[in-house]
């Protein structure tokens, strides 16, 4: 069963890139140890768009659903002090979906 991949395009403004960049670096970790996760990258945005890519990769979708449903919910319904949610960085976000049908990785020697 091939892996799938899932690619959350958020729309940031160009004053909030820092905070969205810190705010997925204190988490950190919250998804490395969800069962069936593979890999993380948060890609920022060069030229010719405002959209940062957070991909991820997942053994299957009953792994990516099961993060969903629980350690990912959790941590974005938390508060602060006084359980105030922060105002969220990006003004929008769509969600891609895909199956890994070939990969690659460097010649070892």
């Amino acid at each position: 069963m091939p892996s799938v991949v899932k690619i959350n395009a958020l729309t940031v403004p160009a004053e909030q890139r820092e905070v969205l960049e810190q705010r997925f670096s204190s988490r950190a970790g919250t998804v490395d140890s969800s069962d069936g996760f593979e890999w993380f990258e948060l890609l920022r945005p060069v030229e010719g768009t405002d959209q940062y890519l957070v991909y991820t990769r997942w053994r299957d979708e009953a792994s990516f659903q099961a993060w969903m449903e629980g350690p990912m919910k959790a941590a974005h319904q938390g508060g602060g002090e006084g359980g105030e949610r922060p105002k969220p960085a990006a003004s929008g976000s769509t969600l891609w979906s895909f199956e890994v049908v070939q990969q690659a990785g460097p010649k070892q020697g």
